[in-house]
């Protein structure tokens, strides 16, 4: 077995892992579990959120819960620049494993269909991703994962998600900060 293929299959290992504890213990965490840890972390606690807002994505935790604790915490505008900068780093790492775990072979096992769908979102290049980001209607972890299957540029990816992140981020970040 190759390198690349025994890293794509340890990469893949890890994901589910990482997904199943998450399901298996939800109530660490819960909104109010996370705040209390952030809490504990003083001024570690942007730092510690950015990174368990990645993470958490990645492992399809539900970014408008991540994104109202943030704003419960760090009120709306700090709130919100930690939850972009969190969902960000998530969505890139989602779109890496992707592209580099499932990608080759997502790609030769799709038929026309899928064919013509990637292609038609690669056409779109980042005005797709920005619509995938302002269109609450796209789930946002899953979309990640899917992106990562086209061809769009990284860069592009990045950027446009950071960008277009930021109206739904303040939106929850201002819920979560009101209702606190």
């Amino acid at each position: 077995m190759s390198a690349r293929i025994l890293l794509r299959v340890l990469l893949g290992a890890l994901l589910v892992a990482g997904i199943a504890w998450a399901a298996t213990h939800r109530d660490a965490l819960s909104e109010q579990a996370i705040r209390h840890q952030l809490e504990s972390l003083g001024s570690w606690a942007p730092l510690a959120f950015v990174g368990a807002y990645a993470l958490g994505s990645t492992l399809f935790l539900p970014g408008s819960a991540l994104t109202a604790v943030g704003g419960a915490l760090f009120g709306p505008v700090a709130g919100t620049a930690w939850s972009v900068l969190g969902a960000t780093l998530g969505a890139t790492m989602s779109f890496l494993v992707a592209r580099y775990v499932a990608g080759d072979a997502v790609r030769q096992r799709a038929g026309a269909r899928m064919h013509a769908l990637l292609s038609g979102v690669e056409e779109g290049g980042w005005r797709f991703v920005a619509l995938v980001r302002l269109v609450p209607l796209f789930p946002f972890n899953l979309s990640n994962y899917a992106l990562g299957l086209t061809r769009i540029g990284l860069v592009p990816y990045v950027l446009a998600s950071a960008v277009f992140m930021v109206p739904g981020a303040a939106a929850f970040s201002f819920v979560g900060h009101s209702g606190r």
